[in-house]
């Protein structure tokens, strides 16, 4: 028997089974192809607006994702540097073929991990408990804990135009039965639809026509344990183009042929990843829309066309494609489709991501509503951990909405729900100054390290920056710093007269667009430190007020969250209003501050709790 046993290997998967390893569980990941695990069947890149963060935030509680951009990546693009760094984001395009086949690597020599080929049939249960699951061969492997991280592969349906095949991404197969055994569970379950733009040969692009789209100059990373050394020496390019009049003609011309817009689909698409026909329809008044001309892979020849998904037939995808700058005479490799598959409602899980009605048996990933390489990799790893803290008989881990994005995304699902697949964005949390990208070590290491994951070489990495920071900080309010020709010309280039007399570093670090790394020079006795020490003690100086206003208005809601619910039976609970009251029920909120976010239940009603929390203590 087993602790814990993974069913599926994408990118959930591939953190849960990792967490709950390296926390010392007997540990079983099963694929139905090995060769697939890790694969990105969609965009060939890590990371973007929000999920970026989350990829920091899965490295500082010790998983794998960010080390595994951060080696196999192609080019590495710090977005919004213009903006404030609530929503400064890292994103990479990464190398598909190197990554999943590192990542492969990790989990297949990883102690107290076996990986496993096999299609999962269904899952089982006995008096509300997981016993285990049944493979194809009607093999009964019992476990402890289950995990379900099945993403596209429930039910699948790939669709073209007016065809349908059963199948999962890249015409892999797809299981019919885990998603009925689920329901025989009493578990409620939905379709949800997803796709993917064409692949083309890269030589066949004449990229004179497109907009040269690099990386960023200076060294960030996903991982605090990666050195500059390690990743790519020659960073790659990516291109912009855009959409032509006569891509929407002939778009507009066949958008009855479109399985979205036949009535094939039956599922919910991404609202914020549309196909490029549902663009057309919902921004009718947009004259074009950009495009995103990427390389999938140093050893292949693609190139992948991101915001081009669709799900129109072959005939009219080589019509459409061939409008686009650069790609009048591209040869399309692998076309465009949709994918429709099974999830469950997330309103079923308990913030731990365990199934309220299914002891021990937990879900993470697309399975619970979600889209994305990262979101699903950070719900991986949470059901991981907490699954294994369950089985050690400790406390969950359960990151709070001011603490990771990854708590606003746990929250968001297991309070809110969704209906359509779920995308994480800086938008969905109310305290995004504290959730920065460069923070998210001081954020979470010690959850990570509590739990298991963050192992003592990490650690020392962790608390030797923590230190350096402290330095600096410490540096910049005892130094004085001198006027000088070249300091001055430098602040009038930032919009400043010359400085008459010396001054505290930490004083012009605070002004608007000076920054830290070009006023050092001019310090002498300097200790050496990093870029990244540099840019995070320039952020804590410059957003300090900010940065205290937002933790003091996140501190006085955080009490909400210390108050339990467990226990209690709302229908005991006198003065809720009826919708509070249904609503409570449905979801059983953990705590006071949860329950205060589920739709319907009002101040009034919280009021009413709170009092009679009070009541039951005395």
């Amino acid at each position: 028997m087993y602790d814990v046993i993974v069913v599926g290997g994408g990118h959930a998967g591939c953190e849960a089974a990792l967490a709950s390893a390296r926390i010392g569980m007997k540990t079983a990941l099963y694929s139905m192809n090995i060769d697939m695990i890790a694969s990105m069947p969609c965009n060939p890149s890590v990371g973007g607006p929000a999920k970026g963060i989350v990829v920091r935030e899965i490295d500082a509680l010790g998983g794998e994702m960010g080390r595994n951009a951060d080696l196999t990546a192609l080019q590495f693009k710090m977005l919004n540097t213009t903006k404030g760094p609530g929503v400064r984001s890292l994103r990479v395009q990464s190398d598909k073929i190197e990554y999943k086949k590192r990542m492969q690597e990790v989990l297949l020599h990883q102690e107290n991990l076996d990986v496993k080929c096999s299609l999962v049939e269904r899952v089982v249960a006995e008096n509300g408990k997981i016993k285990g699951i049944l493979l194809e061969d009607g093999t009964l492997e019992e476990c402890k804990a289950l995990i379900l991280t099945t993403g596209t592969y429930m039910s699948g349906k790939v669709m073209v135009g007016s065809q349908v095949n059963e199948s999962g991404p890249d015409q892999e197969r797809t299981t019919k039965n885990l998603s009925q055994s689920l329901r025989d569970l009493g578990l409620r379950t939905f379709r949800l639809k997803t796709g993917t733009p064409p692949r083309v040969y890269t030589n066949t692009i004449d990229f004179s026509k497109a907009q040269e789209e690099p990386g960023t100059p200076e060294f960030y990373h996903f991982s605090y344990q990666t050195k500059k050394e390690e990743t790519i020496a020659e960073p790659v390019l990516c291109y912009l183009i855009y959409t032509q009049p006569e891509t929407h003609k002939i778009i507009k011309e066949n958008i009855h042929r479109s399985s979205m817009y036949s009535g094939i689909v039956e599922g919910v698409g991404p609202r914020y990843c549309p196909s490029i026909e549902d663009k057309l329809v919902r921004f009718a008044d947009k004259e074009r829309h950009q495009l995103f001309l990427e390389p999938e892979s140093l050893s292949l020849d693609t190139t992948y066309v991101q915001g081009f998904s669709t799900s129109l037939p072959y005939d009219v995808q080589e019509k459409m494609i061939h409008t686009l700058p650069g790609l009048e005479h591209c040869v399309v490799k692998k076309y465009a489709y949709a994918i429709e598959y099974d999830a469950i409602d997330p309103l079923q899980l308990k913030p731990t991501l365990e199934v309220k009605t299914v002891e021990n048996l937990y879900c993470a990933g697309q399975i619970i509503g979600t889209s994305g390489y990262e979101e699903a990799a950070g719900l991986g790893l949470m059901a991981g951990i907490n699954a294994c803290l369950k089985l050690q008989e400790k406390e969950p881990l359960i990151l709070r909405r001011d603490e990771s994005y990854i708590g606003v995304m746990i929250d968001d699902l297991v309070t809110k729900g969704t209906k359509e697949p779920y995308r994480l964005l800086t938008s969905r949390a109310e305290y995004r100054l504290l959730l920065r990208h460069d923070n998210a070590d001081k954020r979470l290491t010690e959850h990570g390290k509590e739990a298991g994951l963050v192992k003592e070489q990490q650690y020392h990495f962790y608390t030797e920056k923590i230190e350096h920071e402290k330095e600096l900080r410490e540096f910049c309010e005892t130094r004085h710093i001198r006027p000088c020709a070249e300091l001055d010309a430098y602040l009038k280039e930032c919009g400043y007269d010359a400085m008459e007399k010396s001054m505290i570093l930490i004083d012009l670090v605070r002004r608007p667009r000076v920054e830290l790394a070009r006023l050092l020079p001019y310090v002498s006795d300097l200790p050496e430190y990093s870029f990244e020490e540099i840019s995070d003690v320039e952020i804590e100086i410059k957003y300090e007020g900010y940065i205290s206003k937002e933790r003091k208005e996140a501190d006085k809601l955080a009490g909400m969250e210390d108050i339990k619910l467990s226990g209690i039976d709302f229908r005991d609970v006198p003065h809720l209003s009826l919708e509070a009251r249904q609503k409570l029920l449905d979801i059983e909120p953990a705590t006071l501050g949860q329950a205060s976010r589920i739709s319907g239940v009002n101040p009034a009603d919280i009021a009413v709790l709170a009092v009679y929390i009070k009541q039951m203590k005395r």
